[in-house]
């Protein structure tokens, strides 16, 4: 693959050259014609030629100029010999040996013009071949990938076309596809021994675009290559090599994996698209059986298969009110839609993991959904242990989610467990309602049963009767306009007031207020209600008023 020296060296116009020694394969990318001092104009691959003027006379001079040459990694040597030159020393001819080098002789007569002329047509028409060649394997790699075809099938055709063994991993460094790739280095990369690695120089030797993007890590006494799979400047994966030699990673070898970084970048965005579509499906198909009472016939259950749920068991509906507190940097994106919906999206993919990991921990069968800051969950759950379940699996979805995402708080709503099938609206309206419950009377991050929200459940039927909302208002009409009027918070001074059965003492310091402020309150709140705090009954329709106010207050 490519021009080599042997190529070069069976030109008609070379006919008459004499090799001074042994010929090599080696590639030849470039020819000129290069006279003391080299310096830094022979690149690496290149067939020079020389008339070794201003050597002639030298042979120091002259076995210096060899060395440079050889020390610049060119492909081989030709000197016009007959003028400055007549014959090669045999000294520079050893010198040349001992590098493995290739030394050439060409008569005075053969013109450099004729030379370069062959050589480059030569070149041109390698570069045609190898650029046709090229173009058929990026054809063949992208078609792969449109018909349907994995990145193993990428990597056996990138192997095919250049021996070089070959694995392909995701973002994670899980490794998706290999071809003849030591599993020894990926798992030293993946972290799965204790080997050390680390990066070394970049890529040394080509011109290729390519070179510039390709990492080289030292594996113990061993090397290995990586280039990093990105579409849209998104990290997806790795494309993995190990060429036994550097000088395999020619130009043509280079462009195949610039292909097949292509179409490996073109199947991580298919495979992305068919999992964000997949993702849709399940959460349009899980909020219709969250927010609305449908049968479940064959025709749901069998979708609600094809999307790996099962709905023949028992579950119980987990609704989660995700807060998250705000960083420097979501204050500074606060108007940039696109951040904040790739954060939210972010959070949301976290979440869905630790509950499908929580899941898998106690075996237990989980279908998840969100919707405008709330994480939707039904956890399988039997009737006997459903609240000591759902605590093990929210134990575990929290310990875990505050340690990637600190800052976050999640309060929870958790509805009873059914005796009867395909109760998901019913347990939904539970989780929801215990988790508005829970708003009203907890912090953030509490978890509120269904089952402890009986008192506030009455209270709140209570609350929809007129003649009872009548009642509530007269007696609480002043005391929501003093508040209102003076900043201040009598309703709440009562509220702790009551908490502490009537203790000044206790209340006082609770509100950390002086006794005699207290009182003060205290007395405000009997003048404007007109009842005593006294009073049992005085006591507790104030109380009872207060409760369904409050109630009112959280349903609006």
């Amino acid at each position: 693959m490519g021009v080599t020296v042997e190529d070069v060296m069976s030109l008609p116009v070379l006919k008459s050259a004499k090799v001074l020694t042994e010929v090599q394969s080696k590639p030849v990318e470039w020819i000129s014609v290069i006279e003391t001092p080299v310096e830094n104009f022979v690149r690496i691959h290149e067939f020079v030629l020389s008339t070794g003027i201003g050597c002639g006379e030298d042979i120091a001079a002259l076995e210096q100029y060899v060395q440079d040459v050889i020390r610049s990694e060119a492909s081989a040597l030709a000197f016009a010999t007959g003028r400055h030159i007549y014959k090669v020393p045999d000294r520079i001819i050893q010198l040349a040996k001992d590098h493995d080098f290739v030394l050439v002789e060409i008569p005075w007569e053969v013109r450099f013009g004729d030379i370069l002329q062959e050589v480059f047509r030569l070149i041109a028409r390698e570069k045609e071949t190898e650029q046709q060649q090229a173009e058929a394997i990026r054809q063949e790699l992208i078609n792969c990938v449109l018909n349907g075809k994995g990145l193993q099938e990428i990597t056996t055709i990138v192997y095919n076309n250049t021996q070089i063994p070959i694995a392909i991993s995701d973002h994670n460094k899980q490794i998706r596809a290999n071809q003849k790739f030591d599993r020894y280095f990926i798992d030293v990369l993946n972290g799965k021994r204790n080997e050390e690695y680390h990066l070394v120089s970049p890529f040394p030797f080509s011109d290729h675009p390519l070179s510039h993007y390709i990492e080289k890590y030292k594996v113990g006494n061993d090397f290995c290559y990586q280039l990093t799979i990105l579409s849209n400047y998104k990290k997806q994966g790795y494309l993995l090599f190990k060429p036994e030699k550097d000088e395999q990673l020619n130009w043509i070898v280079l462009t195949i994996l610039e292909h097949a970084l292509t179409a490996c970048a073109l199947y991580f965005v298919k495979e992305n698209a068919i999992e964000m579509t997949e993702i849709r499906l399940k959460d349009n198909f899980l909020l219709d059986l969250a927010k609305t009472d449908v049968d479940i016939d064959k025709t749901l259950l069998s979708k609600a298969q094809l999307l790996g749920y099962d709905l023949e068991k028992s579950y119980i509906c987990l609704v989660g009110d995700i807060r998250f507190k705000k960083t420097i940097d979501d204050h500074i994106g606060s108007d940039d839609h696109t951040v904040q919906s790739s954060s939210m999206h972010s959070r949301n993919y976290y979440i869905q993991k630790e509950v499908t990991h929580a899941g898998d921990v106690l075996k237990r069968d989980t279908m998840t959904t969100f919707e405008e800051g709330e994480v939707i969950v039904y956890l399988e759950a039997d009737s006997s242990t459903y609240s000591e379940t759902a605590n093990q699996f929210l134990d575990l979805v929290e310990r875990r989610l505050n340690e990637l995402l600190a800052g976050i708080t999640i309060s929870w709503g958790i509805s009873c467990a059914k005796e009867k099938e395909y109760s998901f609206h019913q347990s939904y309206e539970e989780a929801k309602a215990a988790l508005k419950i829970g708003h009203q009377q907890h912090e953030d991050g509490d978890r509120t049963f269904f089952s402890d929200t009986r008192m506030n459940r009455l209270l709140m039927a209570l609350s929809h009767e007129k003649e009872i909302e009548s009642i509530v208002e007269n007696t609480l009409e002043k005391l929501i306009e003093y508040d209102e009027k003076r900043q201040t918070d009598l309703i709440h001074t009562f509220i702790v007031y009551n908490k502490y059965n009537s203790n000044v003492s206790q209340t006082a310091r609770s509100l950390n207020l002086h006794r005699q402020s207290l009182l003060h309150r205290l007395r405000n709140i009997e003048q404007l209600t007109g009842l005593s705090l006294l009073d049992a009954d005085d006591l507790f329709l104030l109380e009872l008023s207060v409760r369904l106010w409050m109630l009112k207050k959280v349903e609006e």
